[in-house]
């Protein structure tokens, strides 16, 4: 059966911010793999350091993320073209030359670049989510034959709401306004007014992604435009690997130091929904969203939720249980400690594991380290782990409830081949199955760690398991005898037991010296 949204993409030319990302190098290598009549890839790429954007384009394409596309494309980068430039300069930076041949070929633009550190402060937030999507809507003013303008924001835009439609929202201010005001605000009056400024939204993120797409309306209604909304981005599901991820934002980095022992305790809802959609799906939407927006023209914008709460919830508490049992079938490499996680959603109890599971053994640890002519360090990482988890713990703690309608609509349009090639819903995900790939992932992917070495990593695991065994039963020992065993009754029942332990190791050494 022919695909329709491959043969839309034949001869077409695209171009993306955004590619180094997570979900750009997954956009762009199902572009290639399933689209491969795709004319050109077009990528806006920041020169970093010594490297300029063609030899970050280079390490891009070397990952094993492209092994599938590179067996059955191998001259596939000759239809990747790096275009040098920067979201926050004017006209993205591009030279000239570079605008006038976009202008000239160009079909089809996705915009996925933005920052997405949620303490980032509002001045440089706003300047790359909200300012530099306003330099992409004028290069997409001058693009001569643009079909569709993909613009990618986050389900958690409006998260001020319990129940989020596929709308655009009003922001609390006007974006142009607030830009305007920005420029000649000093950073500590920044800082004081950005509370008052996001109001309910946890952090700058949500919020500038919010005016984002109030920008849209104001300046790109007469484009043909659509947004996709994402929710927690997590490794793939699919394709073009199972548990593929690359760096340690969101889930992944919480996954890791779960596994390393390092994370014995955070904040969280047992039943609200941990909202994670494979990165797979997302991409396969954007590039469907594309064909659709450009093959019917949608007089207004249509926005498409891509999450997985609503459709196939699956909640904090069901991954705290998955991820003990599957770090102990596959160990990380010399992990910290034994894998143990819990949620507390109690603020009380929180701080009282935290005092007890992170801070307390760190700071003996870091005393065990001087003592050994080493330097300290376990306090320093677990303050780097207790800013990133401040940051995660509003979506740990809240439930959302999303509306599916438009991403259905699409969905019933599209041929049977292309529901299975551009696969967006995630209704068949058996999540057990998912989170198990994913661990792996993040070994081999993120990690980098060696397969061949897993037992050896059991092993470690196992000397943990035999050291906190000790070292509980040497407390217990040392409470009873110290704090308790002051009572002639106490002492009898010391004794007993002890006498008792003696009997039954005479006993085991009998029956093994006397064979069967």
């Amino acid at each position: 059966m022919a695909s329709a949204i491959a043969d839309f993409y034949k001869d077409k030319n695209v171009f993306i911010t955004g590619a180094t990302g997570f979900l750009g190098k997954v956009l762009v290598e199902k572009l290639l793999r399933s689209c491969p009549e795709v004319e050109g890839i077009y990528l806006l790429i920041r020169p970093r350091g010594d490297q300029t954007a063609q030899e970050r384009l280079n390490k891009i394409i070397g990952c094993k993320l492209f092994d599938k596309v590179r067996h059955e494309q191998p001259s596939f980068h000759h239809k990747l073209h790096a275009i040098p430039g920067d979201m926050c300069e004017p006209a993205l930076g591009i030279s000239q030359s570079d605008v006038d041949m976009l202008v000239s070929k160009i079909h089809i633009l996705f915009h996925s670049a933005a920052t997405v550190r949620f303490d980032d402060p509002l001045k440089p937030s706003m300047q790359l989510n909200v300012v530099g999507t306003q330099y992409v809507i004028a290069l997409c003013h001058k693009l001569k034959h643009l079909q569709a303008f993909v613009h990618v924001s986050t389900a958690y835009a409006n998260c001020d709401r319990a129940y989020i439609e596929e709308v655009i929202y009003p922001p609390p201010v006007q974006p142009q306004k607030l830009i305007d005001a920005l420029e000649w605000m000093d950073d500590s009056m920044v800082t004081k007014l950005t509370p008052d400024l996001i109001g309910k939204r946890p952090n700058t993120y949500t919020f500038t992604k919010a005016c984002a797409e109030y920008v849209l309306t104001q300046e790109a209604a007469d484009l043909p435009l659509a947004i996709v909304r994402p929710s927690i981005i997590g490794a793939s599901w699919r394709e073009p690997l199972m548990g593929w991820c690359d760096n340690f934002n969101g889930p992944s980095g919480l996954f890791v130091a779960a596994g390393k022992g390092l994370l014995r305790t955070m904040r969280g809802e047992y039943n609200a929904y941990a909202d994670i959609i494979p990165v797979d799906l997302p991409a396969n939407l954007m590039i469907a969203v594309a064909w659709d927006t450009a093959v019917s023209r949608p007089e207004n914008i249509p926005v498409y939720n891509s999450t997985s709460g609503g459709v196939n919830p699956f909640r904090w508490g069901e991954i705290e249980g998955m991820l003990i049992s599957i770090f102990k079938k596959y160990p990380l490499d010399k992990p910290f400690r034994r894998p143990n996680c819990a949620l507390a959603s109690n603020s009380f109890m929180y701080q009282y594991w935290q005092i007890v599971s992170h801070k307390g053994p760190a700071y003996l640890y870091d005393i065990w380290l001087r003592m050994i002519g080493q330097k300290p360090r376990i306090v320093k990482m677990y303050n780097k782990l207790e800013k990133a988890l401040q940051s995660m713990e509003y979506f740990t703690l809240h439930h959302w409830e999303w509306s599916h309608a438009n991403v259905d609509a699409l969905m019933a349009k599209m041929g049977e081949e292309d529901k299975k090639i551009f696969k967006f819903d995630c209704r068949g995900l058996h999540w057990p199955t998912y989170m198990e790939n994913y661990v792996l992932g993040t070994k081999k992917y993120v990690l980098k760690e060696d397969m061949d070495q897993l037992p050896l990593a059991k092993a470690h695991l196992n000397k943990l398991r035999n050291i906190r065994w000790g070292f509980n039963t040497i407390l217990i020992v040392l409470f009873w005898r110290v704090l308790i065993a002051r009572t002639k009754i106490a002492r009898n029942i010391w004794h007993l037991v002890v006498s008792l332990c003696f009997k039954f190791l005479h006993y085991l050494r009998i029956s093994s010296t006397q064979g069967p």
